[in-house]
């Protein structure tokens, strides 16, 4: 009942907003005509590649897939493939009430595979290491079939395990037919990930694939709400992509890859040491974005990436900051700096080599953090310039339309949405672009959000540092005032 009464609340502030603005307001404001025409254009530009995207996700959902899995499951059972499952797990600074779940679900995946598991895990603590063994050894399932390994390293940073452990399962000499699994250690990974992972596999042609997945945050709050409400956005623009085999990122938390590919020499040493030569920073080494290594990887060698929108990993999420402002920040450079440090080097490869759709998507990742700040920026000169009754018109324009994308991603996904998600939608997408804007002049900062080390481009002393800060600075204000401009000119506000 107290959720029906917040969305009948939600309503009538819109109305309350909507009714305060005088009738012959938008009359009485100059240049109007071409305000309404450029933020229409661009609003209708956005809407409209919000629906090709949705009608997509439900071609491939509800007609593609289900066509796709029965044809790939009846190929493996007709051939009778054989497919060791390999799991590779990293776990640092993760917390033993995290670790007993995740483990639990990993080591009942691996008893699972028909044709036997080898589990390889990166720990740097012993503690860790002692908890892991405890776990195997207590399952109240037959492990005689799942190996267990431990490789206990130095903390040098996700890449630098991930590539011992593939350099450990290469040991092994995985074949074309076998699977690798990739899992951080707070994903909980599903029992049958294996049986559902290995027929899709049967098409030469796909490289990895990635799935579903859901958040676990015990405490209610804004935080939680913004995960939910993000992952409810991924599952229609994977499934989009899904539609075409090639899916935009091969999520860290959880993919799946053909095991010969993933442990290929060229494949570790780009999980290990990948760069990228900027016109201004020089050779940016990566630190974060090991997804997005594994993801170019595999695109510029002509693989196909599939999608199980119908097998769901689980992730157990800790706030890493203590206001959500703070901790969405944190979250949002790191994302959207691995996003942008290897979007430009797929657009390089152009849409012959990876099909257009694939390109114009990796594309308007470029563009979208533009054009969304066209219409705040716009509203706010209105608001300064000429009248600020303008705020109170576009808040109910933007929660009205917010609600309405909102009910389109939850019929998608089966379930209701809480009043908070709107707004939340509304604040990952513009202030998701400003931070898309931040980062692209900084390509070289980087951070985990569990280490503490840093990466630059280089071993840069301090006065270097401040010549290239104040260069973003320069370079990124340039650009907003440039935008700015041409929203004035435009728009004649």
């Amino acid at each position: 009942m107290f959720a029906v009464l917040t969305h009948i609340a939600y309503f009538a502030v819109i109305v309350l907003l909507a009714s305060s603005v005088p009738p012959a307001f938008l009359g009485s404001l100059e240049g109007t005509v071409n305000t309404i025409f450029i933020i229409g254009f661009l609003g209708a530009w956005r809407y409209s590649w919000a629906a090709i995207n949705f009608t997509r996700a439900v071609i491939f959902r509800r007609v593609v897939y289900p066509r796709r899995k029965a044809k790939a499951q009846k190929k493996y059972r007709d051939e009778g493939v054989i497919s060791h499952a390999y799991f590779l797990v990293t776990s640092y600074m993760v917390k033993p009430e995290v670790s007993l779940p995740v483990y639990r679900s990993i080591f009942e995946a691996a008893a699972n595979s028909k044709d036997g598991a080898t589990i390889v895990s990166s720990v740097v603590d012993g503690a860790d290491e002692r908890l892991i063994r405890s776990i195997y050894e207590t399952m109240p399932r037959d492990m005689s079939n799942v190996q267990l390994v431990i490789d206990r390293i130095e903390a040098n940073g996700k890449r630098d395990a991930m590539a011992k452990v593939l350099r450990i399962i290469r040991g092994f000499c995985p074949t074309h037919r076998d699977i690798l699994v990739f899992v951080d250690g707070d994903t909980m990974v599903p029992h049958d990930i294996v049986a559902k992972s290995a027929p899709i596999f049967t098409n030469p042609k796909v490289g990895a694939l990635t799935t579903d997945e859901a958040v676990q945050i015990e405490r209610k709050s804004l935080y939680r709400d913004w995960f939910i409400m993000r992952f409810n956005q991924r599952q229609v623009m994977m499934c989009s992509m899904g539609l075409g085999n090639r899916v935009l990122t091969l999520t860290g938390r959880m993919s799946v890859f053909r095991a010969d590919l993933a442990t290929n020499p060229e494949f570790i040493e780009g999980v290990d040491h990948d760069f990228l030569d900027h016109w201004r920073l020089g050779r940016v080494k990566f630190l974060t974005g090991d997804d997005k290594s594994t993801w170019f990887w595999l695109l510029k060698n002509g693989y196909e990436m599939a999608y199980l929108p119908d097998v769901q990993s689980i992730s157990v999420e800790e706030q890493p900051r203590d206001t959500f402002l703070d901790s969405a920040q944190t979250l949002m450079v790191r994302w959207f700096g691995n996003m942008l440090r290897t979007n430009g080097r797929a657009i390089a490869l152009g849409p012959r080599r990876i099909g257009f759709f694939t390109w114009w998507s990796v594309m308007d990742q470029r563009i979208s953090m533009w054009t969304t700040l066209v219409g705040p920026i716009t509203i706010l000169l209105t608001a300064i310039l000429h009248d600020v009754m303008v705020i109170p018109l576009y808040i109910a324009w933007v929660m009205a339309t917010r609600y309405v994308f909102c009910i389109i991603l939850s019929m998608f996904r089966g379930t209701w949405f809480p009043v908070t998600h709107p707004l939340l939608l509304y604040f990952s997408q513009v202030f998701g672009a400003a931070v898309k804007t931040f980062v692209f002049f900084r390509l070289d900062k980087q951070k985990w959000t569990r280490q503490s080390s840093r990466g630059s481009a280089g071993a840069l002393d301090a006065m270097t540092n401040r010549i290239r800060s104040a260069e973003a600075m320069a370079h990124h204000g340039i650009a907003l005032l440039w935008l700015t401009i041409a929203i004035m000119f435009l728009t004649k506000i």
